[in-house]
This record gives structure tokens, sequence and C-alpha cells, in this order.
């Protein structure tokens, strides 16, 4: 019913954590990723990874979306090799780490740093923005169309809960989740918003993921507390968010536009 089959889907920050998920599910369902990452390293661990896998080899393109000469030159590159791209995954962003004994002090509004400001931006927003402006515009000479799909959060929906982040990492500091996440986040919905009625006619449609937090190694006290905020009572999987984003990839939403879609458990209904 979903099938991606004859399907090129570029996913855009593709080596990360739910980057490599996504293209995993991209594959499971027929379709062709075309993996955008900014790590050699780790594009090149996921290519081995998935051939080994799925006995497919997956194209990839080392590229900083920050860089709007290297997506226009990619774009080209793409157009030529595939002839079509039926979708756009924006996931890349920078997202601050909860980890033992690591202080996020520096990220309280008070002291943050105005060029973190502008690298984060840069890379969840104004990063998205230009595959957006490249990537979108071959979806849009699509004769099919087809769909771009950007990766909110949760708390681009809601404000962060700092009392979540109290005594994480020292003994009487106050760690932040910055400032930053929640700007891009909420831009994310704005973007996806205006390019739901931009390409329309030409049969694009956009729509948001909202994820809530993935649990991985996180401070158990943080675990213990966000797990009170959240209906369902825990912090999601890796793979919950995979169903979601094949269905609104494949032919069978093709009303759905300008859509957001939280899979937070619940969190943001209360």
């Amino acid at each position: 019913m979903f099938d991606l089959s004859n399907k090129n889907i570029i996913v855009t920050g593709a080596a990360g954590l739910l980057g490599t998920s996504f293209c995993e599910a991209i594959i499971q369902n027929n379709g062709n990723p075309i993996a955008i990452d900014i790590n050699e390293k780790r594009l090149n661990s996921l290519k081995k990874n998935l051939k080994k896998k799925y006995k497919k080899t997956i194209f990839t393109s080392l590229i900083d979306i920050t860089n709007e000469k290297e997506i226009r030159k990619n774009s080209v590159l793409l157009k030529k090799k595939f002839k079509k791209i039926d979708g756009l995954v924006n996931n890349a962003a920078l997202n601050p780490k909860i980890r033992k004994n690591k202080s996020l002090k520096n990220n309280s509004l008070e002291l943050f740093d105005l060029k973190k400001w502008n690298q984060e931006l840069n890379v969840g927003l104004t990063g998205a923005f230009i595959c957006s402006k490249y990537y979108g515009q071959l979806i849009s000479i699509n004769t099919q169309g087809g769909t771009i799909i950007n990766i909110s959060s949760d708390l681009g929906l809601i404000a962060p809960n700092q009392s979540l982040y109290k005594n994480l990492s020292y003994k009487n500091v106050q760690d932040f989740k910055p400032i930053t996440y929640s700007v891009i986040k909420f831009g994310i919905i704005g973007l996806t918003k205006y390019l739901s009625t931009y390409w329309s006619l030409n049969n694009v449609r956009s729509n948001a993921i909202c994820p809530g937090g993935i649990e991985l190694d996180q401070p158990n006290i943080f675990k213990k507390r966000i797990k009170t905020l959240i209906p369902l009572n825990r912090m999601a999987k890796i793979d919950e968010y995979k169903s979601t984003l094949i269905w609104m990839l494949s032919d069978n939403t093709e009303y759905l536009n300008g859509a957001v879609i939280p899979i937070d458990g619940g969190r943001s209904a209360w």
C-alpha cells in the first residue's frame, strides 16, 4: 500500500541517528534513498552497512548543506543521474546531546554565544531552505510531483521545560535546552507551511513531522523526569518514526499537504 518503488528520495543529515533510520525505511519499502551528510566517515559507514544489510548500494553526497554553491552543483548532478527526484527529507540539524558529566550551562540565554546562534540556525533552518530551494525545484519539474518532509520536533510545538535539565551533569548546575533549538524547529513548521502552497500546482506537497525524544543513553534522572510529561509514560524508540515517514512519502497521501504531525507520545497534547 505504501510502496516506494522507483522513487528517488533525498535525505539530509542521512548519517545521523534519525537519518540512518529514514534511509533504512525507504529501502525497506523499495525506494531509493539519496544520502547527504557532511560527515564523511559516518556517510561511508552508512553506505557500507546498508549494502551489507539490504544488498543495495545507495548514492551518497558529501555536502555542507549551508553552502549554496555545493547544493546547486549537486542538484544538477542528481537531475542528470536520476532523471527525476520524488522526495526530500529535510532532516539535518545540530542538536546538543545530554551526556553524563557534560554541562549544558552555556546554553543559558544569558550566556548564549551569537556565533553559536548563527551556526545552528545556519544548519537547521537556512540549510533546509537551501535544500528546498534546489531539490524542491527538482521535485516541481517531476511530472508526478512529489513531497517534501521537514523534520521539526515536539519542541517546535511547545517550549522546552527547562526543569528537565536541572542538575543533570554537575551538582547545583542548571543545564538548558538552547533557544536555537526551539527557534529552528518552530521555523521549520513555517517553512513547511510556505512550501505547501508554493509548488502546490505542480503537485508538490510539504508536510512536517514533530518527533519526540528518543531514549538513548541520557542520564536516568532525565529519562525519569521526561516520562512524567508524556501521556504514554515513555520516550520513543528509534524505529517508531519510520511508518509515518513512509506513509507521508507514499502516493496514498496525495491529499496530505501543509500538515504538522506530532509523534511524541502525547506530550504536546498537555
